[in-house]
């Protein structure tokens, strides 16, 4: 077994009007949130599926389902500590984490550095393991027309 793995995550989420918009853990100023059983944070649901695949684990969904009342409404920095605490269990630790955010609206570039600082206090990162981009759609589809906000995510693990 090779002591680093690499792991790719992917989350999207429609807006929703009346909702809180939390990304990478940090709440935005905006009129619409994201719909989602959680907080819907989909940069964090990325990352999250991102480390559980580096660890050959199944996604977010299976560890915490929209089943299950106990996650309504659960802020995504809570989920991402339980992430992190299965792969301790598992014998790995995160190396690194990058990844993108695929938004219309907000404009996301002034907040990547409050966001990198949450995701770095939930995963026990230091700040400069976490890579954060922030980019648009151009118009196109329904991120493009803010009807949804995306994230790619990957990320690295080591062994204990």
């Amino acid at each position: 077994m090779s002591p680093i793995r690499i792991g790719h995550g992917y989350d999207i989420h429609r807006t929703i009007a009346g909702r809180p918009l939390v990304l990478g853990g940090v709440k935005f100023d905006s009129p619409f949130g994201l719909d989602g059983h959680s907080d819907a944070d989909a940069l964090t649901h990325a990352i999250c599926d991102a480390l559980l695949g580096a660890a050959g684990l199944p996604d977010i969904g299976h560890f915490f389902p929209n089943t299950d009342a106990t996650w309504k409404n659960a802020d995504s920095q809570l989920l991402l500590q339980k992430v992190i605490a299965a792969l301790r269990e598992r014998g790995w630790s995160p190396v690194n984490v990058d990844a993108t955010l695929v938004a219309e609206q907000p404009k996301i570039s002034p907040r990547l550095a409050e966001m990198k600082s949450a995701l770095a206090r939930s995963t026990g990162l230091p700040v400069d393991a976490i890579g954060l981009k922030a980019t648009t759609n151009e118009g196109s589809d329904d991120i493009g027309r803010g009807l949804a906000i995306a994230a790619h995510a990957v990320a690295l693990i080591q062994k204990l």
